[in-house]
Order: C-alpha cells, then structure tokens, then sequence
C-alpha cells in the first residue's frame, strides 16, 4: 500500500508540474527563437541566495537571451512564472527535493555552470523569476522582469 500511495503521489507531482509548466506561458511569453534575440542579459546566481540583477525590464515582444550563470557551490535554478505559479513550485520542490523537470521557462544550472534561457515576452505588465530549489526562494533568490509596452 505504501508503494502505491508513494507512487500516486510522485505521478501527481509529475501532472502538477507539467500544468505549471504549461498553465502560464500564454499569459507572459512563449519560449524565444534564436534567430530573433534582440540582446542578452546575464544573471549571475550565488550561494548568497541572490540572483544578479534582481530587476530586468524588457518591452513586449522582445526576445532575449537569458544567460545565467551560477557563481556558486550550490544548484541554483532560474524559472519565469507569476508569482502564483512559483509559489506553488516551490512548494512542490520542498515536498519532491530532487525531482527534475524540464520546462521551456526554466533551467536548472550546476555549480560554476552556465545555461541559457530563451524568452519572448508578449504581455506587458511583471513577470517574476527565482531560484526554486529548496528553500532558496525563501531565502530571498528571486526578481521580476518588467515588460514595458
């Protein structure tokens, strides 16, 4: 009985993240064509549980490139979202620490790594960033990109 109630509660999680993974994506963005970056903008990532720089602004339909690189000993992820869709993630990754996912909006960097995200904004308004491995958010690792008309 045990096996089952832990396998359904790890399929579970697999549904929920696949739903936050494709829930908000329309409402921000859509992930970026290469051919149509317009600049990038690096982030750094540190085990001071800050995201480097913690304010982007960008204007609606631009595509960038997002190269973060994490500075740190620690992984350190970066995922867009609303605040709504990183709350409920980082909720789910405080009850399945090492679970993997694998989200356009997202990307999950290892130490002295560097990966790249490719977004194209098409709302304006503020859409939020963080770092979603356990208690990272929490502690202060995250920002927002403003999209400007």
């Amino acid at each position: 009985m045990k096996t089952v109630t832990a396998a359904l509660s790890i399929a579970l999680a697999g549904v929920s993240l696949a739903a936050l993974a494709d829930a908000g994506h329309g409402s921000y963005g859509r992930p970026g064509d290469p051919a149509k970056v317009s600049r990038t903008i690096e982030i750094d990532s540190s085990d001071d549980m800050r995201s480097a720089p913690s304010r982007i602004t960008v204007r609606r339909g631009e595509t960038v490139r997002l190269v973060v690189r994490n500075k740190g000993k620690l992984t350190h992820e970066l995922v867009l979202g609303s605040m709504k869709e990183l709350k409920e993630h980082a909720a789910l990754m405080r009850k399945f620490p090492n679970m993997e996912h694998d989200e356009p909006n997202a990307v999950s960097v290892e130490p002295g790594q560097t990966r790249t995200l490719l977004w194209k904004f098409t709302t304006p308004g503020t859409v939020y960033f963080g770092c979603l491995q356990p208690g990272h958010y929490e502690a202060g690792m995250h920002g927002k990109v403003v999209v400007t008309n």
